[in-house]
């Protein structure tokens, strides 16, 4: 009995030596996992796909400003431009999904696909973490032009089809693409005459020689006030602080709406923490009263939805005008 006794006691202790092994190996193996590293802890890079002075450029190194001021790292923009923002864009494509390589772009990337074959997936192959601010554009003519009103545009360019004809800074940019949507969605035919940048159209605006335009509220605002271009409308659903008097486009076609846009991006499938983390404070500094007052001297409107809702839109954007270039048969032999 006393062996029997010394022997479960034996077994206890093993026993017990055991389970308090096991324990001590997960508790060791709980402690030795490295700690998952704060987002962000090294150096941002934003990509810009255009030249510096754009909106996207001028709103990109508000935001390196912001991130480092916030973060304490060191946040930089790179312009990488070429093929109509292609080039960078695809940059942020291939870069590691690791939050420290976004990029800043523009309405050209919802055009984009659906004229030029592309390196990358519009769609899979970027994380989009807000919508930044958006820019309308206003429909403006000569002054010497008859119609006074959207709806008159309308009945003269259908009264006599190619008889209106219509500026742009050229074919696939937003001013072309927001002409294209309006004949799309009006059923009209006005004649597309590009140039090499809006300024180089405003010449021949001013002078009759071309009858409309959609041009942005910066570049067309002074020329406005200067009595030397006429509103007909503004691009987007609601009405510009800087020009309250001039109603939306959509109020004569339902649903219209063209807006030139910046979207905060970054590689497909980067970690949920950092696109919170971006998200959060990208959503906080549009907030701040000296951002907005920026973005407002660019003729934007800050915006700063979450993610969720900034994938929406851009989703909306690559359908519609995917859709509208195809009605208007553009490629990119022209």
């Amino acid at each position: 009995m006393a062996a029997a006794s010394g022997m479960t006691t034996l077994a206890l202790r093993l026993r017990g030596a055991v389970v308090l092994t096991m324990l001590g190996a997960v508790s060791g193996g709980l402690f030795a996992v490295p700690a998952v590293a704060a987002y962000p802890e090294r150096p941002i890079r934003i990509i810009v796909p255009f030249p510096p002075g754009g909106a996207s450029d001028v709103i990109a190194r508000m935001f390196a400003e912001k991130f480092s001021q916030s973060w304490n790292v060191n946040a930089v923009v790179d312009n990488r431009t070429g093929a109509s923002g292609i080039i960078g864009t695809d940059i942020v494509a291939k870069a590691p999904a690791d939050g420290y390589t976004l990029g800043m772009v523009a309405l050209s990337f919802a055009i984009n696909p659906a004229i030029h074959k592309l390196p990358y997936d519009s769609d899979r192959d970027f994380t989009f973490v807000t919508i930044a601010a958006s820019n309308p554009l206003m429909l403006v003519a000569s002054p010497q032009f008859p119609a006074k009103s959207v709806k008159e545009l309308i009945d003269m360019a259908r009264a006599k089809p190619d008889g209106v004809s219509f500026a742009s800074s050229g074919t696939g940019t937003s001013p072309h693409m927001s002409a294209e949507l309006f004949k799309l969605m009006t059923g009209v035919k006005m004649l597309h005459v590009p140039y090499k940048g809006s300024t180089a159209a405003h010449p021949d605006l001013f002078a009759g020689r071309v009858n409309v335009m959609f041009d942005t509220l910066i570049a067309t605002l002074p020329h406005i006030k200067g009595g030397r271009l006429r509103t007909l409308g503004i691009t987007s659903k609601t009405r510009s602080t800087e020009l309250p008097d001039v109603a939306p486009i959509a109020d004569t076609v339902p649903g219209y709406e063209s807006t030139s846009w910046v979207v905060l991006m970054g590689p497909g499938k980067m970690p949920a923490p950092a696109v919170e983390t971006l998200n959060k404070e990208s959503v906080r500094l549009l907030g701040l009263p000296d951002v907005r007052e920026r973005v407002a001297r660019l003729g934007g409107v800050p915006v700063g939805n979450s993610v969720a809702d900034a994938r929406k839109y851009i989703h909306a954007e690559l359908a519609k005008w995917t859709k509208t270039v195809k009605a208007a048969g553009i490629t990119s032999e022209k």
